[in-house]
């Protein structure tokens, strides 16, 4: 198979987070034409020592680095900014590795290796763009979860990424109590809450009186990923990675859609 082939599948996605990356259709592909312009004409550039895909987003960015175009933010942008919307004022090296990492779905191992840099440095970048994000739609968190040093921990990670966490429920009274004193715009919930009831009807009774994200975070994932109903949208397993809450959180609110429970 030759290199036209093997990138081909990849080609829609490149496009997609081109257009992210500089916040124009019209821009993002202008870049992804350099890109493969700049391919046909020297076939030997592509770096074999990597699969198609990452090596195709590695020459992509090799080019971003090293072509200017005219790269504009696109008129129909709403006035009031959005997840979505504010990604594009993200610093540029914090919103290439968020965008690879949560949106084209690397591993940071290869987010570092098309970037060029180091693992850490990728993790850095991700939770730098997390930031950055919730400095501009920050919002309030409803954690509903009854193992308290799970519970601290991921009122720590929210409060880090600069949301306000508006309180605990470990029972399904507690988090509509809490949600009546103050509607989130994200909820954290794990499965098995501590009054045996289901932290999935909960989520699904409060969703029918606002709206908010929700991300799952549970040791039962198989009590969701049963394809017999609609699945979350978000889901973490149990044990779970600081940076994995942290970059999902910020996936989520960029997202800027319900999670569906």
């Amino acid at each position: 198979m030759n290199i036209s082939q093997e990138i081909a599948p990849h080609l829609p996605y490149l496009r997609r987070f081109a257009r992210a990356l500089c916040g124009s259709q019209t821009s993002g592909d202008a870049y992804v034409v350099a890109t493969l312009e700049a391919l046909i004409a020297d076939t030997d550039s592509f770096p074999t020592t990597m699969s198609p895909k990452v090596g195709l987003y590695h020459l992509f960015m090799a080019s971003w680095a090293s072509i200017s175009l005219n790269v504009k933010v696109e008129a129909e942008l709403d006035a009031v900014e959005s997840a979505q919307h504010a990604v594009s004022q993200l610093t540029p090296r914090s919103r290439q590795a968020f965008l690879l990492r949560t949106v084209e779905g690397f591993s940071p191992e290869e987010v570092a290796v098309i970037l060029s840099i180091t693992v850490a440095q990728v993790d850095d970048l991700v939770l730098q763009a997390g930031r950055e994000i919730a400095d501009r739609v920050a919002t309030d968190v409803l954690i509903i979860e009854d193992e308290a040093l799970i519970a601290q921990d991921i009122e720590f990670i929210a409060q880090d990424l600069g949301h306000r966490v508006i309180g605990v429920a470990r029972t399904h009274q507690e988090a509509l109590a809490l949600a009546q004193t103050k509607r989130p715009g994200l909820i954290l919930a794990d499965i098995q809450l501590a009054d045996g009831t289901s932290g999935l009807n909960v989520v699904n009774e409060l969703l029918q009186s606002f709206s908010a994200q929700v991300i799952f975070i549970t040791a039962y994932p198989e009590r969701l990923l049963t394809g017999e109903r609609p699945e979350p949208a978000f889901l973490i397993s149990k044990p779970y990675k600081t940076d994995v809450v942290k970059a999902t959180i910020s996936q989520a609110l960029f997202f800027d859609r319900k999670a569906s429970a």
